[in-house]
């Protein structure tokens, strides 16, 4: 392993590329695994965390790295890509010692861990060497040091207790603000219960709504019976109307009752609407607030409704054309019209003179397989679903098909671990 430089800092590699000799890249550094060497001196550096595509963790060990500095990570011979999972003493810099408070063996009070440094000796093994922190409050009147300043010290200069505090729920949150809804939920998963429900806990009722989406429906269940029913009945607000459905199913009849009686009357009466259905109907699946204008709505204006943040690709994808009420249950449903049809006309052509009239809509009560067979024949991300008396009641999106066609426990299949050659030998 390069030997230039033997200090590195924690904090400054978070993001960097991690590639193979030949320059391919494996993926971006999230943390580093360190072992815990008791009471005989500073924890060893084992490895680090890569994120390879397809947002999984792998880990790399040291014994791998041949060159390691403030711009990039190079590794060598094989590696397992199977999902990390922590071992035994191994500790998390990033997600478990960042934020902690130690207390200082000069009396002088305590101290928050801000960063971490890492030496590398002549044996070529990493350790532990330096803590960069900020002061807490200070036990000594005449201390040097006064609060929030920082200072680097000697990792023996701090006490370093088998059950130090953990890194605070806040911090985690704050430190991956970033992060994707599912790959926010699949971090939750690798969780003891305990942390689970402290980081949850810190979340915004939108942010929390959106991770429990992505999240199995037994920890959905989980997160949300510990809240307090007042918060939960919030978040469930914030949740699609079909998701919400979904996780309400799975409750007791009683329990789910008293949160949709907290919630707003008008989300509770979408999610009501949605629980009269078997889940293996359009209805089960659909959405009840799809993008819905009037004919004589302008592109301009559908262009402007379909770029809101806050929907999904597949319901982004149409339009769908109603007479007034334009809440569902809408007035007559006229048909759909595509954004690559926005796109082609001038913002000032109206909807109606845009319709697909070729595409029938389905019925609330179709089967799923009718809903997947009419998706893949028309090649369509979304499709309008009405009720008997021909009002739009909601929308079938292509990923709420897939979420009930993959196996419960799809979030959590990994598959095979294979393993990567990355270029060189294994010593």
């Amino acid at each position: 392993m390069s030997t230039n430089p033997t200090r590195v800092f924690v904090a400054r590699l978070l993001g960097l590329d991690v590639f193979d000799p030949l320059g391919d890249r494996l993926g971006r550094l999230r943390d580093v695994v360190v072992l815990s060497r008791g009471t005989r001196g500073a924890p060893h550096v084992v490895g680090i965390v890569v994120e390879v595509p397809g947002k999984k963790r792998v880990f790399v060990p040291m014994t791998r790295i041949t060159s390691i500095d403030q711009t990039q990570v190079i590794c060598t011979g094989l590696v397992n890509l199977r999902r990390f999972e922590q071992r035994g003493a191994e500790t998390l810099v990033v997600a478990e010692m960042f934020d902690r408070r130690v207390t200082l063996t000069d009396g002088s009070g305590d101290a928050t861990i801000e960063d971490i440094a890492m030496d590398q000796h002549r044996s070529g093994d990493w350790f532990v060497s330096k803590l960069f922190v900020r002061r807490g409050h200070s036990l000594a009147p005449l201390s040097r040091l006064r609060r929030n300043e920082t200072m680097i010290i000697d990792w023996a200069d701090a006490h370093q207790g088998a059950k130090t505090e953990p890194q605070a729920a806040t911090q985690f949150v704050a430190n991956h603000e970033d992060l994707k809804p599912a790959d926010f939920a699949e971090a939750l998963q690798e969780m003891s219960d305990k942390r689970r429900f402290e980081v949850a806990s810190e979340l915004q009722d939108e942010r929390l709504a959106d991770v429990l989406q992505e999240l199995p429906e037994d920890d959905q269940v989980e997160i949300l019976s510990a809240l307090d029913v007042q918060r939960a009945a919030d978040v469930l607000e914030e949740m699609d109307p079909d998701d919400a459905a979904d996780l309400l199913g799975e409750l007791p009849s009683a329990q789910a009752e008293e949160l949709l009686q907290l919630m707003e009357p008008e989300g509770a009466e979408d999610v009501r609407r949605l629980l009269e259905y078997d889940e293996d109907t359009a209805g089960g699946l659909m959405t009840p607030v799809p993008v819905i204008l009037p004919p004589e709505a302008t592109v301009a204006e559908a262009l402007a409704h379909v770029r809101r943040e806050e929907l999904s690709p597949a319901l982004a994808s149409s339009i769908f054309i109603a007479r007034p009420p334009l809440e569902t249950p809408t007035g007559r449903f006229l048909g759909v019209v595509h954004i690559q049809q926005l796109l082609r006309f001038p913002p000032f052509e109206s909807l109606g003179n845009l319709v697909d009239k070729n595409l029938e809509p389905l019925s609330d009560l179709a089967h799923i397989s009718e809903v997947a067979r009419t998706l893949a024949t028309y090649n369509l991300n979304s499709l309008p679903v009405v009720n008997q008396a021909g009002r739009l009641v909601g929308a079938v999106t292509v990923d709420d098909v897939l979420d009930h066609l993959l196996p419960d426990d799809w979030r959590a299949n990994d598959g095979e671990a294979p393993v990567r050659k990355l270029g060189g030998r294994i010593g």
